[in-house]
């Protein structure tokens, strides 16, 4: 019996050294993440040759870090606006899964008036090669000679060293972008958001709390907190600690000061609103949300939407978002929201659900609600449905629509 105590004893103490030394791993490898935010010296930059521009766009490549020993550099296209005054304020743009540096992106946003670059971040041109065959490259975009480590299915890189991991590289190359075009004498370095889309929208989720100086961030759909998701992003990172510990962005959005549009849809069925909704809970700036019905989920579909362009052109000339949540409450069958906006509000709806599981599975359902000005507030009020599991608000100006917090109803 004596026995059996001491070898208790002493496996609990090796149990307690290794959990000690795990947690000084995880937290040396999130020091070495937020170092990313400290890049920002701007890279050097060259012209791409033998792309087709079109709306005066450049293709370049930019120097990025080093992979294994090798030098990489980053594809991107880079457009200014032809209308702007003494400095353009500006954006980096961050695609998403199959995609890669867009042209259309940045021209959408110069014709907002803004500086844009968009870039590749899986070592890719936006030249397709038909006879490419690559499940991870179903689009055939050719790699050119500087890549550095390419996506890995859902962070399946994570037993290679941190600095030889595709997110590693991303975030990094999106600092680097920042770096580089709030650099450029016609761009006023005060006002660069990032916007990211899907897997863009989770590396715009990361960076915005490791680089401070962007004037605000768009991730579209991607977020963070997908470990605990009952999808397929719960099903590869429930046990993996290195997302959960290092990678997960809500490791560092608490830091993340710069209002913030979290754009998506009820219907995702790869980003479900509760987690997108602990992601924006935890952001220390402001956070607008919209949540479009029947939106989709694509490149087009997350930058055709006026939304984007809206909020950002509030912040960098207002210096917060348009229109902004001040308070919700449910009281029994009812709920209220107070919304506080810029500009006139003309439409609200109730949506909601009765069903459980992944929020991109169950059936919404838009039911009436009421909006009233009240001095400078807008309130909305409504009756939830019998059996509501969760709901959110949406009112409408104009073109533009804002939601309210989505707020699950326990049982």
């Amino acid at each position: 019996m004596f026995m059996n105590r001491n070898r208790i004893f002493a496996l609990g103490w090796v149990l307690s050294l290794f959990c000690v030394a795990q947690a000084a791993r995880f937290s040396d490898q999130r020091d070495t993440v937020e170092s990313l935010g400290k890049l920002t010296e701007p890279p050097a930059m060259m012209e791409a040759e033998g792309f087709e521009s079109r709306d005066g766009l450049k293709p370049i490549y930019f120097d990025a870090l080093d992979f294994k020993g090798k030098p990489t550099k980053v594809f991107a296209w880079l457009g200014l606006p032809e209308n702007r005054g003494a400095k353009a304020p500006g954006i980096v743009l961050v695609h998403g899964g199959g995609g890669t540096a867009f042209q259309e992106w940045v021209s959408k946003w110069n014709a907002q008036g803004f500086a844009a670059i968009s870039i590749a971040v899986e070592g890719q041109t936006d030249q397709r090669d038909l006879t490419i065959k690559d499940p991870h490259n179903p689009q055939g975009w050719r790699r050119h000679e500087w890549l550095g480590p390419l996506r890995d299915g859902i962070y399946g890189d994570s037993a290679e060293l941190l600095k030889d991991q595709w997110m590693y590289h991303a975030v990094a190359d999106t600092v680097l972008a920042n770096s580089l075009l709030r650099s450029l004498p016609e761009v006023d370095a005060e006002k660069v958001g990032v916007m990211g889309i899907s897997w863009g929208g989770v590396i715009a989720s990361t960076v915005m709390g490791l680089d401070s100086r962007f004037a605000f961030a768009i991730p579209t759909y991607g977020c963070g907190n997908l470990s605990e998701a009952g999808n397929q992003y719960g099903r590869s990172l429930g046990k993996n600690e290195i997302y959960k510990q290092v990678w997960d962005p809500m490791q560092y959005l608490g830091r993340a000061a710069m209002p913030a549009l979290w754009l998506s849809w009820p219907g995702d069925q790869h980003f479900p609103l509760d987690k997108q909704a602990s992601c924006y809970r935890a952001m220390k700036g402001d956070a607008m949300v919209t949540l479009i019905p029947a939106m989709k989920h694509g490149h087009g579909a997350g930058w055709n939407p006026p939304d984007s362009y809206a909020f950002a052109k509030s912040v960098v000339e207002d210096g917060r978002p348009w229109c902004l949540q001040e308070k919700a409450r449910r009281k029994g069958g009812s709920v209220e929201v107070v919304f506080a906006s810029s500009k006139p509000l003309d439409r609200s709806v109730l949506i909601s659900t009765t069903d459980v599981g992944v929020t991109g599975s169950r059936e919404w359902v838009e039911s009436s609600a009421d909006l009233a000005k009240q001095g400078e507030k807008w309130v909305v009020t409504a009756a939830l449905p019998k059996g509501s599991t969760a709901w959110f608000v949406n009112v409408r100006s104009g073109s533009l629509t804002v939601s309210s917090e989505y707020v699950e109803i326990s049982p």
